[in-house]
């Protein structure tokens, strides 16, 4: 079963969207932390299994004793964690110093020493980062603190630093990628710096401050060509990033000056005007698509008239002033532009007419996928497989692009093409994410729950419950769990525990870690360590369903069906009760206090935001307003998903304004792409749960047609 992948950095993951409170330390709770190691150690419990390999067994047989053996059973040093935190929170330097003493040799070890040199990172020495990572080889904590060192030393151009450490960081996120790259641009491994340009250069999406300055600085990188430079000026042009702009323009040979940038960003119409009667240039070319950029910031509509207006007077001239390749990527610039604005103003094919009319082999990939998805919005077959040929190769043998690709030769009058979909299909269809899904329905497969264990939890042999404790990163986690630590602790240790095991290919032990943080009612790093493997398969864990009883009884009372319910709940919390997001939602379903506000209005009852937020009641209120928002969505679960993360409002205008299309169609085409993503998962998750509720539903067929909005 293909998985679905986390997107954060393994050192500093939390759930998206869910950051969860942390409790409070206080000197009273320590006397709680003293236990927690051994309460970790004594929930793993022990039954008689006969073999290692994975089976699939009752709850009951999972049972609890407690003759156990590993190395960390007696380990005290979580006991001075908590106390070592407050010390580095208030920035304690002769507290850690003393904690380093009091700590050496336990589990946690290497945290205070990493509190302190994280207090002023940029006054470390690389020497010194280095021994931490020799000292604590193979942890979350020297991975972080050296990645963290990386950042900061390129951050304050100290590039020597960087390349230093840089070969000890082994599991590098966006920022720490371009903080490497950055250290051997600036110290002539220019091969080595190149290794991020696919990541960096064309990319006009915000990007970390870091990779900002890496694409800018790679300018002057000696395996930079100029068609690299000319293929990014052009999108500086679209953007207007002025800086990038000059300093690209320069290494071409073509200078523009800061006051020409200016004069056109004041009055663009002003420029246009002149064009006409100056001669052609190449600098002008660059202008003249700095002017489009700049209108179509303000009104597309307005650049296309213009655009339109420019060509058919410059083909009545004998020397044109606009040659093939501004033509072609002011055209591209409305594309853009266009999909931007499919919120506010509604889809239209005129995108696509767009993206078709600027088909030269010089699509970075939003661009490519702007074009994808205008097309697909509107079937236009042809123009899918254009754009998705515009992609790079290994992009476009992604799921995502594959089932895209399947379904556009799928439509072909070409009977080769259509086999070939369906062989696409076929492989598409051994996974069981969302495309996976959709595939088996095009090919007439059905998802079975019971071929992968069904609500059976995995038996796991006595050897590996007891290699759980025995691995190091594994008993941090389970200790930091069991402590007053902020959740974020346990977390990295379970996600960098789960990362260890998997490149060493050991699923037993991940098999075992994640049944035992199961049994203690960790559910979310449970479903973590499935969805990260690739050779793991156990429904019971990735989709657990707790609370049944009340989630099938208020699904039932709201008219919704339940396997939807917990499709909602495993995305919004993944069963973190005490689960808050960054803007204020709450709870198991996530809701908002103003939503719950209504839903008590609606319901007869006071608001109350303890009890709102309370499982239960949090599980009747979100029931409740999935029903409703049904009802005022067409009864349409596709349109009620994307109406629950992003707004009822929002799901309407995104409904086609005449004729109904496909789901599929609307989902992907959706403009906000956490909202995409998010339905996506939902109606992949509310297939599965179908399944084990006995109550099996194809994801198509669940997910049915969207009608026009009026």
């Amino acid at each position: 079963m293909t998985k679905l992948r986390v997107a954060h950095s393994i050192k500093d993951e939390e759930f998206t969207s869910q950051k969860q409170t942390s409790k409070r330390l206080t000197v009273g709770s320590l006397w709680i932390s003293a236990l927690s190691v051994a309460t970790a150690i004594s929930a793993l419990g022990m039954s008689q299994v006969a073999c290692a390999e994975l089976t699939w067994g009752d709850e009951e047989s999972y049972q609890q004793e407690g003759n156990y053996q590993q190395n960390y059973q007696q380990d005290r040093s979580i006991d001075s964690f908590m106390t070592a935190a407050i010390a580095a929170d208030r920035g304690d330097v002769g507290a850690l110093y003393n904690y380093e003493q009091i700590m050496s040799g336990g589990l946690f070890a290497m945290y205070p020493t990493y509190w302190r040199m994280n207090l002023d990172l940029n006054s470390q020495s690389s020497a010194a980062v280095s021994q931490f990572v020799r000292q604590y080889p193979d942890t979350v904590m020297a991975e972080k603190l050296v990645a963290d060192f990386a950042e900061t030393k390129a951050g304050s151009n100290d590039y020597a630093s960087v390349r230093q450490v840089a070969n000890l960081i082994t599991n590098a996120d966006a920022s720490e990628r371009c903080a490497i790259a950055l250290g051997f641009n600036n110290g002539g491994d220019t091969m080595r710096a190149m290794a991020a340009k696919s990541d960096v250069w064309l990319t006009t999406k915000k990007q970390p401050a870091l990779c900002e300055q890496l694409a800018m600085e790679m300018n002057n990188n000696a395996l930079i060509s100029n068609q690299d430079r000319a293929a990014r000026l052009k999108r500086m042009l679209r953007i207007g990033k002025t800086g990038d702009i000059m300093a690209l323009s320069s290494r071409l040979g073509t200078p523009i000056a800061y006051s020409a940038l200016s004069e056109i960003q004041l009055n663009p119409s002003s420029f246009f005007s002149r064009f006409s009667r100056e001669p052609a240039s190449q600098t002008n070319q660059y202008l003249y698509l700095y002017a489009i950029g700049r209108v179509a910031d303000k009104s597309y509509r307005e650049a296309a008239l213009q655009l339109d207006f420019d060509i058919k007077q410059d083909n009545q001239r004998a020397i044109k002033l606009l040659n093939d390749e501004t033509r072609r990527y002011a055209y591209r610039t409305l594309g853009v532009k266009r999909m931007n604005h499919n919120t506010d103003d509604g889809f239209n094919a005129e995108a696509v007419d767009w993206f078709r009319n600027s088909l030269d082999d010089d699509f970075n990939f939003e661009e490519a996928e702007d074009y994808a998805m205008a097309a697909i919005r509107f079937g236009r077959w042809d123009d899918v497989v254009e754009a998705i040929s515009k992609m790079d190769g290994e992009i476009q043998k992604d799921g995502q692009w594959q089932y895209w690709l399947a379904r556009a030769y799928e439509q072909s009058s070409n009977s080769s093409k259509r086999n070939t979909a369906k062989k696409m299909y076929q492989n598409l269809a051994k996974s069981n994410d969302y495309y996976g899904l959709m595939a088996k329905d095009r090919i007439g497969q059905r998802f079975d729950a019971s071929r992968l264990g069904g609500s059976n939890l995995p038996n796991v042999s006595t050897a590996d419950r007891a290699r759980v404790m025995q691995d190091a990163n594994f008993a941090r986690a389970f200790a930091l769990y069991n402590s007053d630590a902020s959740r974020a602790y346990a977390n990295r240790e379970w996600n960098w525990a789960v990362k260890q095991a998997r490149d060493n290919r050991d699923d037993n032990l991940i098999i075992a870690a994640a049944r035992q943080a199961y049994d203690m009612g960790w559910l979310d790093r449970a479903i973590y360590a499935v969805d990260n493997t690739d050779r793991v398969n156990s429904l019971a864990l990735s989709h657990p369903m707790p609370h049944q009883e009340s989630v099938v009884r208020y699904s039932q009372s709201a008219g919704i069906d339940p396997a939807w319910a917990y499709g909602i709940m495993r995305q919004e919390s993944r069963f973190v009760s005490s689960a808050r997001s960054n803007v204020g939602a709450s709870g198991l379903m996530q809701i908002m206090p103003d939503t719950a506000k209504y839903i008590a209005r609606n319901l007869g009852e006071t608001y109350s935001a303890s009890r709102a937020n309370s499982g239960d009641t949090n599980i009747r209120y979100g029931t409740w307003y999935m029903g409703d928002i049904l009802s005022k969505l067409n009864y349409q679960p596709v349109l009620a998903t994307a109406g629950y993360n992003a707004g009822p409002n929002n799901a309407k205008r995104w409904q086609p304004t005449y004729g109904a299309i496909a789901a599929d169609q609307y989902v992907e085409s959706i403009a906000f792409p956490e909202t995409r993503n998010y339905v996506k998962h939902v109606m992949e998750n509310a297939t599965i749960y179908s399944s084990l509720l006995g109550r099996g539903q194809p994801i198509s067929q669940r997910m049915g047609t969207v009608p026009a909005a009026f």
